[in-house]
């Protein structure tokens, strides 16, 4: 088969306090995380929000460690992955991609060059797709393959999302038992799954299928669990003055104590690595709104990381797709879809001269809007889990 290779897909975090800036930098210039009605605009705003979010930003990152974990577990996954494929018979290299921080998808692309690779695995550690996960880096290595002709050599195929995987779904059921076995009462305790939301835009206009693909996986961990505990699917780290899908993580924990519920076992279901939204958002943020509104016991789900059942399952998945009919990155169909954020598309009222000058208005006023809200934290802006 020749050298064969596994990329792996994640969104990297700073290292350390110095490396935030620069890493929110490069997280706002990606148009699928906040898209302006003017192209030319996204790196001057991506350096003002950097700058002047940076110092919050680090204080988070300081409550955690003083950096995020995500590249040292993505590596210990990686390392467990290429031992359970050894193990197996198959001498594969396991390469690390991150989207905004080091190592750089642009970094294994490199790597898996200088070391020959013949056929690769590209493989997101996301579960679900999302155009602004997985498809933000399908797209980038579907530029990369445009630019260097070399990468034609490559014999590659894409995983595009495994939510309803049976060894990923039995390692989640096995770390929500250990959770709810600890309570007094565990059957009576609440299943709240929170994960990471997107523009409702994405799902109604992009044809995202993130929304369904959560929904179908969480009803699946339910089954594979198998067990009598009510549970609630909410959305957690929200950002701009437009919809994200709802309802939001903070207003259904007030809910479900407002309706009595005192135990409850929260699940980051998006989520296969510690970082700053479950070791800070999650942890911190999140436990203190249940408990002051009255839940007494608030236990929170460990991420996946190296659970040897998910690893087993990801090298199942690289064998699988080794074997399989070749998906190449033009084939996603998700990736052709577009959508803006940034203004809206109902603010577009005509073409007449003037409705031009007043979309024209409406744009640039939305554009301060954001900024301020950006810059000061206030208003309609809500991005706990990144800033």
């Amino acid at each position: 088969m020749g050298r064969t290779g596994v990329l792996l897909l994640n969104l990297g975090g700073p290292d350390q306090l110095e490396d935030v800036r620069p890493f929110l930098f490069n997280l706002f210039s990606d148009p699928e995380i906040i898209r302006l009605p003017f192209s030319w605009l996204q790196r001057p705003l991506a350096w003002l929000i950097s700058t002047s979010r940076a110092r919050k930003s680090q204080e988070n990152y300081r409550h955690i460690g003083g950096g995020s974990p995500l590249r040292r577990i993505t590596e210990e996954q990686a390392q467990a992955l290429a031992d359970q494929l050894r193990h197996r018979g198959h001498d594969a290299q396991v390469y690390i991609g991150m989207r905004y921080w080091h190592p750089f998808t642009e970094e294994a692309i490199a790597r898996i060059k200088r070391d020959r690779i013949e056929n690769l695995v590209i493989l997101p550690l996301y579960p679900q797709f999302s155009i602004s996960t997985s498809g933000s880096s399908f797209r980038l290595l579907q530029r990369l393959w445009q630019e260097d002709p070399s990468l034609e050599q490559i014999e590659y195929t894409v995983v595009p999302s495994w939510y309803n995987r049976p060894g990923y779904l039995r390692a989640m059921a096995q770390l929500i038992a250990q959770e709810l076995d600890q309570l007094p009462n565990p059957n009576q305790a609440h299943v709240f799954f929170s994960a990471h939301g997107v523009p409702v835009s994405y799902v109604e206009e992009a044809g995202d299928p993130y929304q369904r693909e959560i929904e179908e996986c969480t009803e699946l961990i339910m089954r594979t669990l198998n067990r009598p505990n009510a549970h609630t699917l909410a959305y957690q780290s929200r950002v701009g003055p437009v919809e994200w899908l709802q309802p939001y993580t903070e207003d259904a924990l007030q809910q479900l104590a407002e309706q009595g519920v005192k135990d409850l076992v929260i699940v980051p279901i998006s989520f296969v690595s510690e970082h700053i939204e479950t070791l800070q958002e999650i942890d911190m943020e999140y436990r203190e709104i249940a408990e002051e509104a009255g839940i007494t016991n608030f236990q929170r789900v460990p991420a996946l990381n190296t659970h040897p059942v998910f690893i087993a399952d990801l090298a199942d998945m690289v064998l699988e797709a080794l074997n399989a009919p070749k998906l190449e990155l033009d084939q996603v169909p998700q990736m052709k879809k577009q959508v803006k954020l940034y203004p809206q598309e109902k603010w577009q009222l005509g073409m007449t001269t003037a409705a031009e000058i007043w979309n024209g208005r409406l744009a640039m006023l939305g554009f301060i809007a954001l900024m301020i809200e950006l810059i000061t934290g206030h208003g309609p802006l809500h991005f706990v889990g990144l800033l």
